[in-house]
């Protein structure tokens, strides 16, 4: 085996190590993410709804209104679950984070900069186009 063979061996395991942490550590983060968007989607939606709709149409909307505060309320205290184990931080999480950010110094170190930012880049597409195929067909 040639130095070229052993650094794309190398190169192989880090991507697939950075993905699959990655994948862990965003199950906790993206539900944070989400609730941030879900309660300023919730502000546009009433922002919207008071000016914009007959008061006889305002009644039924209230119901999709409160349901979707009574989701975001659910999905607060899921997150908030998975990510504390009482007033403490997950040791999960906390692990997960170190493993990603030490996992990114070494593959600054083996492969450097610009091959972690196409690594990102990478998943990232890898993550929209799963999203993307997973909508296709609903």
């Amino acid at each position: 085996m040639d130095k070229q063979d052993v650094k794309n061996l190398k190169k192989r395991y880090l991507i697939w190590l950075y993905k699959t942490t990655k994948d862990a550590f965003d199950r906790y983060e993206r539900r944070f993410t989400q609730m941030d968007i879900d309660k300023e989607l919730l502000c546009e939606v009433e922002k919207e709804l008071k000016t914009a709709y007959m008061p006889e149409d305002k009644k039924e909307l209230e119901k999709f209104v409160n349901d979707f505060m009574n989701y975001i309320d659910e999905k607060e205290k899921q997150c908030l679950d998975l990510k504390y184990k009482g007033k403490k931080i997950n040791p999960e999480f906390l692990f997960l984070d170190v493993k990603l950010q030490a996992t990114e110094r070494i593959i600054i170190n083996e492969l450097g900069k610009k091959a972690l930012e196409e690594i990102k880049e990478l998943y990232e597409q890898e993550m929209i186009n799963r999203i993307i195929k997973s909508t296709e067909h609903k």
